[in-house]
């Protein structure tokens, strides 16, 4: 019997060519489509390239070992959170919390049920899934999860929505480096929240779009008053995710070049809407 969940792509790092083998034969019946290596900077380097949806990698190695390459990869911003199983024949207790502190999600020792194998991979992928519902820098739910509760919205009767954005983050990250644009987006998170509990609407849905942008869902009667709100919270605030010295030349810059805020909201009471696409075509033209 195949997993339920298709199509996922396991990376297979282990110097035993035999057990390599039947490894990647195995999860291809079940499913998956596999990629090996045999040696760790190997690994790191295919794995940065095309990042898989799960990790199976051995200990020892013969160049660099397995906790060196989790170790590169967590440093990395695009395989941070690839979730790494560890299959390795130490089975010291010392050895087993150094692969769970550089943030293995699991660990097994040879020799192995290659079922037990299977059930650790499927239960990895279950939690990495869980994961992307929610945006690793601010903790809003994302994807899936705001496209369905949107969709719920569209089919009430009456409904509120608020889209709210900075743009020219990817410039801002460019320049200054994601920790400053992560500091950026945690701090827009926190004043929009501040902002819909002041409105009084703490039972108010907050979210990310595909896009990035924030979205709220709150009742027909409170939307452009929440939009407001955002963007007086948002508006002044600007200037200060710059470095002192940038600040001052600030206003030589044309907009395409800074941050900027944008704020829209749209009620059933203005418009009917049929579509995601239609509401957010009609939100991104209605900026305050």
């Amino acid at each position: 019997m195949t997993d339920e969940k298709k199509g996922h792509k396991i990376f297979i790092v282990e110097d035993d060519l035999d057990l390599s083998e039947m490894l990647s034969a195995y999860f291809r019946v079940q499913g998956y489509e596999v990629e090996t290596a045999s040696r760790g900077e190997d690994a790191v380097g295919a794995i940065s390239r095309e990042i898989p949806d799960v990790a199976v990698l051995d200990i020892r190695l013969p160049d660099i070992d397995g906790y060196e390459v989790c170790r590169r990869l967590r440093r990395a911003r695009r395989t941070q959170n690839l979730p790494v199983i560890f299959l390795t024949e130490k089975r010291d207790r010392d050895d087993k919390l150094a692969g769970l502190e550089l943030g293995a999600v699991d660990y097994i020792t040879k020799p192995f049920d290659i079922q037990e194998l299977r059930l650790r991979v499927r239960n990895a992928l279950r939690r990495a899934h869980l994961s992307t519902l929610q945006n690793p820098v601010t903790g809003l739910p994302e994807g899936v999860l705001v496209r369905e509760r949107l969709e719920q919205m569209l089919k009430q009767p009456e409904w509120g929505v608020v889209l709210a954005g900075i743009h020219g983050l990817s410039r801002f990250r460019d320049k200054f480096g994601f920790v400053a644009a992560d500091d950026v987006s945690r701090a827009v998170t926190l004043m929009i929240s501040n902002a819909v509990q002041e409105s009084g609407a703490g039972e108010d849905f907050i979210g990310h779009t595909d896009s990035g942008d924030f979205v709220i869902i709150t009742a027909v009667d409170r939307s452009h008053k929440l939009a407001e709100r955002c963007l007086v919270r948002l508006q002044p605030s600007i200037q200060y995710f710059y470095p002192a010295l940038e600040r001052q030349r600030l206003h030589e810059l044309p907009e395409a070049e800074r941050l900027t805020v944008r704020v829209s909201s749209l009620s059933s009471r203005e418009k009917q809407v049929g579509s995601l696409e239609e509401l957010f075509e009609t939100l991104v033209n209605r900026r305050l």
